[in-house]
């Protein structure tokens, strides 16, 4: 380790000596066309960035941009040959042209001087692998680590982003998708890097692990003179860690400058919006006669800890530890807290996606005990829309399948005339387009197939709909849109709300009453302006405290 950051620092002064004043990257000129048959999308079109020694620099832009894009070109990740790079783009890393680069070149510099972190840990990450063995790969492939020194390795990277040692033989699938995007980095840390590319690198991360995440870069990039390269849509992130930003829309970079310069005075309209784009507005609360859709008490999920050879129970994982809740038709009930902490848990268990025990009860019928063929008629009432809207599409299916395909199960609408109604009218009620419902899940934008998800959760015409996450995959102004787009169908139909998220803000925006959760427990709950406003565990002032730090 010392001797790889040794000789990172001596590269660096030796960079820092002979060019003084030139950056570590510098984009010049970038243009990115993609050609496929006749067509021709140029994705990036005269980008020109440069990314000091030891400097943060972000680019921020709604879906589409081409903020994704510059980042693959600086890897030369982009598809061959259908991505084509113009005639004067250049990439210049500590001097060194990328474009055209060869394999062998690019091989030396990718993970080893470059590193990246995905948006999506789950596909990045080999489901057949486990961690230790992912991330000692890389070890041994760059730097001929042995196994030994390669788990010792692996074991000290995996602390320093938070998660215990004792995960070494974890699968990815056994990890929450904050333990997930944590691996990453300590991946993409691992040979040291002079450059990291962190692309929309806390999505999936609750407050207090971002915070976390954050500060450890942070301290890398001055132990280290690490420089980095945020690709995101979290402005907070942007505002707090980076001292340069660029906006980019429809390819092009339109403002740039120092942060506090382009926070405190933008000067584009489009940069004007961005900055304007959080989601405002309080929750309404429910009616006084409202009746009670959801109650549980004392909800509890523990998974079973086997040894031996017989695999006898040794102990539990308590994910779910005693939980009560109450959820009325017009009302939302926010869950927040770190990942792991037994959210998504505790909706599939209300759900009766989970086994659990405790007392679970529908409109005043218990469900506890139920079978699912006896639940099949409570299924069109109790709905969820899931955190990736792609990955929870069919990709084979029109839209108009998607949505329709509830109305099937249940034997709802089964004249053609009558399902073509149902499928036009729910559309239109979250904001698109009916003509496109022939189109499939890949044409269309994440703000528009969440939309697409919410339609098909929509259509059986449910009382209680769980959102798990609904928002945390989508740039700020589709966050805004998606959240009043909610708003307003909770009030028209007086929809009840189990809103599941990591990001406050939105939860304050939403929610009525907001559960906070650490281990499986519930360490507070409350009405959200006394939570937000006077929170009385320590534990929840922290997550508050952490919205202005993360």
């Amino acid at each position: 380790m010392h001797s790889t950051l040794e000789r990172r620092s001596t590269e660096t002064d030796m960079g820092n000596a002979q060019n003084q004043a030139a950056p570590l990257l510098d984009i010049a000129k970038l243009e990115v066309t993609f050609a496929t048959g006749a067509d021709r999308v140029r994705a990036v079109r005269d980008v020109s960035i440069e990314v000091a020694y030891g400097a943060a620099t972000a680019i921020v832009g709604e879906s589409g941009s081409g903020k994704s894009v510059t980042a693959l070109s600086v890897m030369q990740l982009l598809p061959s040959p259908i991505a084509r790079f113009g005639q004067q783009s250049s990439i210049r890393f500590s001097g060194e042209e990328l474009v055209g680069a060869s394999e062998h070149t690019m091989r030396g510099i990718r993970g080893n001087r470059i590193g990246m972190i995905f948006q999506e840990p789950m596909t990045s990450l080999n489901p057949l692998h486990t961690v230790e063995k992912q991330i000692g790969e890389t070890l041994r492939l760059h730097q001929g680590m042995n196994q030994t020194r390669a788990r010792e390795r692996t074991a000290d990277l995996l602390e320093r982003v938070g998660i215990s040692a004792d995960r070494l033989r974890a699968y990815p699938h056994q990890l929450s998708g904050g333990q997930r995007q944590r691996v990453m980095i300590a991946m993409a840390l691992a040979n040291e890097p002079q450059l990291l590319i962190a692309d929309e690198p806390t999505t999936a991360l609750d407050v207090t692990v971002q915070r976390q995440i954050l500060e450890l870069l942070d301290d890398l990039r001055k132990q280290q003179h690490l420089a980095l390269l945020f690709i995101t849509h979290d402005l907070s992130l942007v505002k707090n860690h980076c001292d340069e930003v660029h906006v980019m829309q429809g390819g092009r970079v339109i403002e740039q400058g120092k942060t506090s310069r382009v926070f405190e005075s933008p000067q584009h309209e489009y940069t004007q919006m961005l900055l304007d784009s959080r989601p405002k507005g309080r929750a309404t609360r429910p009616r006084p006669d409202a009746p009670t859709l959801l109650e549980a008490n004392d909800v509890k999920v523990w998974f079973p800890i086997k040894r031996g050879v017989l695999q006898r129970t040794v102990s539990h994982i308590k994910a779910v530890d005693g939980v009560s809740l109450t959820v009325k038709a017009g009302q939302t009930v926010g869950v927040v807290g770190e990942s792991g902490s037994g959210k998504t848990t505790l909706a599939l268990s209300l759900l009766k996606l989970q086994d659990a025990n405790g007392s679970i009860r529908f409109e005043q019928q218990s469900i506890s005990g139920q079978k699912s063929k006896q639940l099949r008629a409570l299924r069109r009432e109790m709905q969820v829309v899931f955190q990736d809207p792609f990955g929870s599409l069919n990709p084979r299916l029109s839209i108009a399948q998607i949505i329709g395909e509830g109305l099937d199960v249940h034997g709802i609408a089964t004249q053609v005339e009558e399902r073509e109604a149902r499928v036009t009218e729910v559309l239109e009620e979250v904001g698109m387009d009916p003509s496109v419902r022939y189109r499939y899940p890949h044409e269309f934008s994440g703000g528009q197939r969440q939309r697409i998800a919410i339609a098909r959760a929509l259509v059986l015409r449910p009382k209680f709909v769980v959102l798990d996450e609904p928002t945390s995959a989508l740039d700020m102004t589709v966050q805004a849109q998606i959240v009043t787009l909610l708003r307003e169908l909770q009030q028209r139909h007086q929809l009840g709300y189990l809103f599941i998220s990591h990001d406050l803000a939105v939860v304050r925006a939403l929610s009525d009453f907001v559960i906070v959760m650490r281990d499986g427990n519930v360490v507070e709950q409350g009405q959200t302006e006394r939570i937000f406003g006077h929170p009385q565990s320590p534990y929840t002032r922290e997550l508050i405290a952490s919205m202005g730090r993360a």
